[in-house]
């Protein structure tokens, strides 16, 4: 990475985050990814976007499936967080889960679960800019999110 790459990282590290892991089930079978770069997009008609990395493995299956869950992580699931970004292994061991309106996993003990179908997607530089139409969602109120923050996790503190 160039200098300028990492001064870019750096910089944007500064930029506390949300942590999602976002699933879907292709071929019947379910896959996952943690993903940090999420956000809301557009209020009518209601959409989300987030952006993989052009090299996960596991966002093709997502694409391909035409929906998929965001899934709001909350404080405390680093743990679930780590597990859904490794390659190779099984995401899925001891994750308990139920479908969605799309059939898309929504993750027991999430802070938040937004259900879409996949409005489209683009490539742009070394990711992928994907939006979703959101057709279900649902939250726990007062609970903390999981947070990101200069390269480690973090909590909300109350004021």
């Amino acid at each position: 990475m160039s200098d300028h790459g990492r001064e870019f990282r750096r910089v944007l590290g500064g930029f506390a985050s949300g942590v999602t892991v976002i699933t879907a089930v292709t071929d019947g079978v379910p896959v996952g990814m943690t993903c940090q770069s999420f956000f809301s997009l557009s209020l009518d008609p209601p959409l989300i976007a987030f952006s993989p990395a052009r090299t996960s493995t596991s966002y093709p299956l997502i694409r391909r499936s035409g929906s998929f869950c965001v899934n709001i992580l909350e404080a405390g699931q680093e743990a679930l967080c780590r597990q859904f970004a490794r390659s190779g292994t099984d995401k899925w061991a001891g994750v308990g889960w139920r479908p969605g309106v799309t059939g898309s996993p929504i993750l027991d003990g999430v802070l938040a679960s937004i259900d879409c179908e996949l409005d489209r997607d683009l490539e742009t530089g070394d990711h992928f800019l994907t939006i979703g139409r959101v057709v279900d969602l649902a939250s726990v109120p007062g609970r903390s999110p999981l947070l990101f923050f200069n390269g480690a996790f973090e909590r909300l503190h109350a004021a």
